[in-house]
């Protein structure tokens, strides 16, 4: 069986000749972008030997200047595939595919709608300003920022079409907003929900695989409920939010599971090969085969040893 219908096969509920795998990092910034980024993917997909694919994505929505009042929103511009930060992304993508393993599935990171309009004011300001202040304005005048996440939506929109006319099996969406200390509930339903939704509809209608990443802690997960019909493969931080694979499971029935081990603590950062392996059986064996995806709760340390990785995968293929 080849990677692909491994991963297809789980994405189909259905059991395959063993769990596979996927997980990513981002590299040093030195080593991210342009020709540097291809080798350090190339290298990481040769020396881990995962299943899956991902190729990141450091090409952010570029910075636009000061964003004080929610006015401000206006100087958010339209976006299309012929601006240079999505040229490069473009451009990235197609030698990686050129030089990737074929036979793996290969999908591509696209930001949600809250992490790409945090994106060109997040350096300025800083990460939790910047959540506090698109909460802020959204609450002293929201028609600014809605009419910007919508333009932003629109090249988001492009990107995952695009991204399936290169190759990739479809998109890697990192959702954020869902953090219950930000938005309410009422304000995720009218500001990102629609939005997001948006995407992946594009990305589903251009026939892509849709990949549905949540994280950060102090998530509301029954938030994304309503977003099962538009995925195929759901992965959230099951450590840091006390949600288990179980649970989510049942919040999304239809969609494969990925996940299973910490991210950034536990045995995968911590623990001797021996222990790392034992673990990945211990979760194979007590969730289940069919529908699963093994992975991590979200990126991986930039520093850790591939070879803990591909131990990983190796465990994985003997279950």
């Amino acid at each position: 069986m080849t990677k692909k219908e491994r991963v297809w096969r789980a994405i189909q509920g259905r059991e395959a000749d063993h769990v596979p795998t996927g997980f990513s990092l981002h590299f040093e910034k030195e080593k991210a972008g342009g020709e540097a980024g291809v080798e350090s993917h190339l290298k990481f997909f040769r020396e881990t030997d995962t299943d899956i694919i991902k190729i990141m994505n450091e090409n952010l929505v570029p910075d636009v200047g000061e964003i004080k009042v929610p006015e401000d929103w206006n100087k958010i511009p339209s976006y299309s595939l012929k601006d240079t930060f999505m040229q490069r992304q473009i451009a990235m993508t197609e030698s990686i595919l050129e030089k990737a393993d074929g036979d793996a599935f290969a999908i591509g990171t696209l930001h949600g709608i809250c992490a790409s309009a945090i994106h060109p004011i997040e350096a300025r300001y800083g990460y939790e300003k910047v959540r506090e202040l698109i909460c802020a304005h959204i609450r002293e005048n929201k028609r600014p920022v809605i009419e910007a996440f919508k333009r932003i939506t629109d090249g988001m929109c492009q990107l995952a079409v695009k991204y399936k006319e290169l190759g990739l099996e479809g998109i890697y969406y990192a959702a954020l907003g869902g953090e219950t200390r930000y938005f309410t509930e009422e304000e995720f339903k009218e500001c990102i929900e629609p939005f997001d939704r948006q995407i992946l509809k594009a990305s589903r209608e251009a026939g892509g695989v849709n990949f549905l990443h949540m994280c950060k802690d102090g998530l509301d997960m029954n938030r994304y409920e309503g977003y099962g019909d538009l995925a195929d493969v759901v992965n959230w931080g099951v450590y840091e939010t006390d949600f288990s694979l179980e649970e989510g499971r049942k919040l999304f029935p239809k969609a494969a599971i990925m996940g299973g081990l910490a991210n950034r603590s536990g045995v995968l950062v911590d623990g001797t090969i021996e222990e790392l392996q034992s673990a990945v059986r211990e979760i194979i064996l007590t969730f289940g085969k069919r529908g699963f995806i093994l992975g991590a709760d979200c990126t991986l340390p930039t520093e850790i040893d591939y070879a803990r990785i591909k131990a990983v995968t190796e465990a994985a293929g003997e279950v």
